[in-house]
């Protein structure tokens, strides 16, 4: 356990906590258990370790990661309660679905526990949420994604900027003093601004990884799927990338990945719940996730440059900015006349020349544009929605 001390507070000592990604401020640090999970890569570790830095006692915390070689002769149970006899309070464990069974261990420190607070991490989504159900009454979840376009001006240029609401954004509440051309930086955000990691070197390559690996690896593990199965997610990934917005026929996928077409619908829902597609529904069930689908789209901006580099529409650059920015304050869905529903405003996303067309009909209805700088009337630029978090 020394050397898990030792390891801890290296890194504990080594966070730079000169910028907090959004969730930070949102989580209820003073619950017992929680659960922090997301798709690789948005910076969860770093999130963590910058709250024990900054809050906790060292002599009191211990953070580990469940890959580390001494789980693989201890079981998490046995470290919380040798850390709880030795007046350990706070344990934070990262990478939990790397160790099996974890939920049912994760239960047991619950129960037994009572004065230890425990935080996790995740970010193989699907085996979480599968594990979270079991957890339901014990841990708070919550779901984390990549930075906002506001995130990013601060991460990569310091240039601050406040949060700002839907209502606030079709108002033209909009004032960033320090941004004087908002356009050359959105252009760079949407092609790396997504994960944290960019500012570091080979973006492109790191990110290739953390496809292949979520593919190969997260979801075929979890899935219990065979090594071909996995090749075929990386097909179907591959056919969305180059047709995105994409709109399931899902006999026609079937036949072109050779796979029964009941296989992929289920296929799309562990591609989505891994962070590397968003699934566009309608909104005929009135709850998130109950509509029928009716356009697939890669999850962010930066994985359309990453995988669609020659064949990106910007079209669907626009919109995937849009839904991507959205939905982690509102729940999207796709509207009957234009591209997107939320509450009861439309959206028609679109260029500097695009018309009125489409929204003439509804009320509520805005025009969102790329390559403005300001709103106006019922227009508003689209770098603007990317302030909501």
């Amino acid at each position: 356990m020394e050397k898990l001390f030792e390891y801890s507070n290296k890194l504990i000592k080594e966070a730079d906590t000169s910028f907090l990604r959004y969730m930070y401020a949102e989580i209820n640090w003073q619950s017992r258990m929680i659960g922090l999970i997301g798709p690789r890569g948005v910076g969860k570790t770093t999130l963590v370790l910058q709250y024990i830095k900054q809050n906790l006692n060292p002599s009191e915390t211990l953070y580990v990661t469940a890959e580390d070689f001494y789980f693989v002769d201890n079981r998490i149970t046995t470290l919380a309660e040798t850390f709880a006899k030795y007046g350990g309070k706070y344990l934070f464990i990262d990478e939990i679905h790397k160790y099996k069974d974890w939920a049912k261990e994760l239960k047991l420190i619950y129960d037994y526990h009572k004065d230890l607070k425990v935080v996790f991490t995740g970010s193989s989504v699907l085996d979480i949420k599968k594990g979270a159900s079991d957890l339901s009454r014990r841990a708070v979840i919550y779901n984390m994604q990549g930075l906002s376009f506001r995130e990013y001006l601060m991460l990569f240029h310091k240039i601050p900027a406040k949060t700002y609401s839907l209502e606030e954004i079709v108002k033209h509440k909009v004032e960033i003093s320090d941004l004087k051309r908002p356009l050359p930086l959105f252009a760079d955000y949407l092609k790396r601004g997504y994960y944290p990691f960019a500012l570091e070197e080979d973006f492109e390559i790191r990110l290739g990884q953390i496809i292949n690996q979520t593919l190969e690896n997260d979801i075929p593990m979890y899935a219990d799927m065979n090594v071909a199965t996995g090749r075929k997610l990386k097909q179907l990934l591959a056919i969305i990338s180059k047709s995105a917005p994409f709109k399931p026929n899902m006999s026609k996928i079937a036949e072109m990945l050779s796979a029964s077409r009941n296989n992929i619908s289920d296929y799309c829902l562990y591609i989505e719940e891994a962070g590397m597609i968003a699934q566009l529904r309608d909104n005929t069930g009135g709850i998130r996730g109950l509509g029928k689908v009716d356009k697939i789209y890669l999850d962010n901006t930066n994985l359309i440059y990453n995988l669609a580099e020659d064949t990106s529409n910007i079209g669907n650059i626009r919109e995937t900015f849009f839904l991507n920015q959205m939905r982690v304050k509102y729940d999207v869905f796709s509207s009957p006349v234009a591209d997107f529903l939320i509450d009861n405003s439309t959206f028609e996303v679109g260029g500097k020349n695009k018309g009125q067309k489409q929204i003439k009909e509804v009320d509520n209805g805005y025009i969102v544009k790329d390559d403005i700088e300001y709103g106006f009337l019922n227009v508003i630029p689209l770098w603007q929605l990317g302030l909501t978090y």
